[in-house]
């Protein structure tokens, strides 16, 4: 069989065995959020962090969700890094966030104590503050799935394609997001 092959094979394995049911639940929350006026952050790191940018994009426009992705300004996220620490970068940008506001994490492994710092110190902040923790998560979900309110956990089918499935589904659990019924409040163009 070819990697091709074997690859969109798994692909399709994943897509039958992620839980709906969280996906919905997630939608629910997200409907709570906007009904509050509430705003919603999305971090990732690496491959999470470029599709945390895109999702902020397709909430706010498709579904009229205020949303922001600290990543997009690098030069504050740089500062961040640079005068607070690197595990700092999230969790002192939500500063101004509140109990009205969610915090959704996408991440490949969920952050640990040694992996993704920056995801658990932001986790950490919204628990304090009271915001909504969701999560879109692979491997075993970590720090995420422990703490979040609602977390959808991408199933490893393939431990070495662990990294790109999880990434890859990120962007199909949002799209299903925005896309949901009860979210989308415009059409996309195509």
């Amino acid at each position: 069989m070819s990697h091709a092959r074997r690859f969109l094979d798994e692909t399709s394995e994943i897509a039958s065995l992620v839980d709906s049911g969280a996906i919905e639940a997630m939608a629910r929350r997200l409907g709570a959020l906007r009904h509050r006026g509430g705003k919603l952050f999305i971090i990732g790191l690496g491959g999470s962090a470029a599709n945390a940018s895109h999702a902020v994009n397709d909430f706010r426009k498709l579904c009229g969700i205020e949303a922001y992705c600290p990543s997009d300004n690098v030069a504050e996220l740089t500062a961040r890094a640079n005068d607070q620490g690197w595990d700092t970068i999230y969790s002192s940008w939500l500063l101004h966030a509140n109990a009205k506001d969610a915090l959704m994490v996408f991440s490949v492994g969920g952050g640990t104590d040694k992996v993704s710092i920056p995801l658990c110190r932001a986790i950490d902040y919204a628990k304090l503050t009271g915001m909504t923790i969701l999560g879109i998560v692979g491997r075993h979900g970590g720090y995420t799935q422990k703490h979040a309110d609602c977390c959808v956990l991408i199933p490893t089918v393939s431990p070495p394609h662990i990294t790109p499935h999880t990434e890859a589904f990120q962007a199909v659990v949002w799209h299903c997001l925005v896309s949901h019924p009860d979210l989308q409040i415009a059409k996309t163009k195509w």
